[in-house]
């Protein structure tokens, strides 16, 4: 009897040790509009895309809750009317702090996107925007626009610094650059795209992306100019919508054009501050010769925009990478977040 007491004892025992851990708890009961994103191994990087998605190297992620759409007018609304809130595009900076800026460039607005009245040398990125003092968030086209009808759009003209005081407000994060590219990658080993490699399958356009000739003519083929209401396309394997183009999306990390080089294979943070300015940690100087790398740390964006076009940016492939600074805002820049879940 004493020997059955004692097997019991040890069966309950085993039984406790081998109860769900608190990240597959959380699968039970998601997040409100979060997907989860189970941990594994990947290749991060491609060979066929720009020498800052190289070399191509073996990453392993945590699981974690992801926002399934870039947060909305209406969430953000929220955030705002919940804190009072005031984004950096409706403030106005000080000339002292920047003695450099060009005229005007120092008042409360945003850069936004114009639309050339003809070919443009696209070496120069100024042919197609312009500030314009009063774009915020709630006129995100210049201060004559508004939102009105909008709520289901992805919030923009948003800096980073907004971006991550949202996510603290919310109780969430950024994603790291190499979460963001496990979970954009929806479950797919290697392809080019989002959705796979066929860029749009049986015809279908898969995501919100330039057409015509940039950046003098979208000829709207997706049926949208600018922004589309979250959930316009077809989510990828883990059911995350809009991964690939509509805006731009902001992630922890700072920018190393080389940092792929020396990236850890467990959970990669990337970068110091520090380190992206330091000139004897460039290992290829060729990598990305962009001058204001030198004397301003930037962060990472990722996932393309409407403006993405193939004859000049191919941001949309789950690869690609590009930057920002963390005060600048613009009307093709947005965000989502993620979540961690606790481990008991």
């Amino acid at each position: 009897m004493r020997l059955l007491f004692l097997l019991c004892i040890a069966a309950c025992i085993a039984s406790c040790d081998q109860a769900p851990k608190a990240a597959d708890l959380a699968k039970v009961s998601p997040p409100n509009g979060m997907k989860w994103i189970p941990g594994g191994e990947f290749q991060m990087g491609s060979n066929e895309g720009q020498p800052n998605e190289q070399p191509v190297h073996k990453v392993r992620v945590k699981s974690f809750w992801m926002d399934e759409t870039e947060v909305t007018n209406a969430e953000f609304r929220k955030f705002v009317e919940a804190t009072g809130y005031v984004t950096l595009g409706e403030k106005s900076f000080d000339p002292k702090d920047y003695p450099n800026a060009p005229p005007g460039t120092l008042d409360a607005g945003s850069l936004i996107f114009k639309k050339s009245d003809g070919p443009v040398p696209l070496t120069d990125h100024m042919q197609w925007w312009e500030f314009k003092a009063g774009s915020d968030w709630k006129h995100p086209e210049g201060p004559d626009s508004n939102i009105v009808g909008r709520d289901d759009h992805p919030v923009v003209c948003i800096s980073w610094d907004d971006a991550n005081a949202y996510a603290k407000w919310a109780g969430k994060r950024l994603p790291t650059e190499a979460e963001w590219e496990f979970a954009a990658r929806g479950g797919l080993k290697n392809s080019t795209y989002a959705w796979g490699e066929d860029f749009a399958p049986e015809g279908a356009l898969q995501a919100n992306l330039w057409q015509g000739d940039f950046p003098q003519e979208n000829t709207a083929e997706d049926g949208f100019d600018t922004t589309a209401p979250v959930k316009s396309y077809p989510p990828n394997g883990y059911g995350l919508y809009d991964i690939s183009g509509n805006v731009w999306e902001y992630v922890q990390d700072w920018y190393d054009p080389d940092y792929y080089i020396r990236s850890p294979e467990f959970s990669p943070m990337g970068p110091t501050k520090e380190q992206v300015l330091d000139p004897t940690a460039r290992i290829r100087p060729n990598a990305d010769p962009r001058p204001q790398l030198a004397t301003t740390p930037h962060k990472v964006i990722r996932g393309g925009s409407f403006l993405c076009n193939d004859c000049y940016c191919k941001g949309y492939r789950p690869s690609a990478r590009q930057i920002t600074d963390t005060i600048t805002s613009t009307n093709h820049t947005g965000f989502r977040c993620v979540q961690t879940p606790s481990e008991d």
